[in-house]
Order: structure tokens, then C-alpha cells, then sequence
């Protein structure tokens, strides 16, 4: 991934209980990917739809693979209806989703 101009803006908030993060989903993408950030948040591409939470459960998933975590780990603690979603990650550092960026 090229070197991004907006990756000073991306904000992680570390606590005891583990991080949070903001992400931007692109539904119906071609392919499943980071490709970037945008605004405060890491931009996500999915393939799924967004129906039924078929992007969600796939952002979990797809998340939760790239972090090396399970999916319960992972959670939509707000904006299961938005594209722009708040995701908490327990038992993880902040450098984890930051080394994702660098790909």
C-alpha cells in the first residue's frame, strides 16, 4: 500500500479491555481489502452486501483473520447500520492494526 497522506488522522484508542477503531466499509467491492484510510478510519472493502448483516459478519471475519484473532474478539460497537463503524478488538495492541496499513 502506497504511503498514505491521511494515515496521520487514523486514531486507535488503546485501553485495558483492548482497542478501538473506526472503519469506512465499501460493500460489494470486487475483492476483500484494506485499501487505505479515510478520514479517522481504516477505509474496508468487502464483497458482501450490505443485507441481512452479510458486510458485517464478513468485516468481523475479515478482521479477525488479518488481526490473527477469533471473531469473538472482534465487535461492531456502533454502526451495524452505517458505513462507518466503530470495531473493538480485545486482547490486541494497538501496533497490530497499525502494521495493517503498512501492507
Amino acid at each position: 500500500m502506497k504511503s498514505d497522506p491521511d494515515i496521520n488522522e487514523f486514531k486507535i484508542t488503546e485501553s485495558a479491555e483492548g482497542i478501538l477503531f473506526n472503519i469506512h466499509v465499501q460493500p460489494r467491492a470486487s475483492r476483500n481489502e484494506i485499501s487505505g484510510v479515510q478520514g479517522d478510519g481504516i477505509k474496508l472493502r468487502l464483497t458482501a452486501p450490505p443485507v441481512e448483516d452479510a458486510a458485517n459478519k464478513l468485516c468481523i471475519e475479515f478482521l479477525a483473520r488479518l488481526l490473527h484473532v477469533s471473531k469473538s474478539q472482534v465487535a461492531i460497537v456502533s454502526g451495524a447500520r452505517s458505513r462507518h463503524k466503530t470495531i473493538k478488538v480485545t486482547d490486541v495492541k494497538s501496533d497490530a492494526v497499525l502494521s495493517l496499513l503498512d501492507k
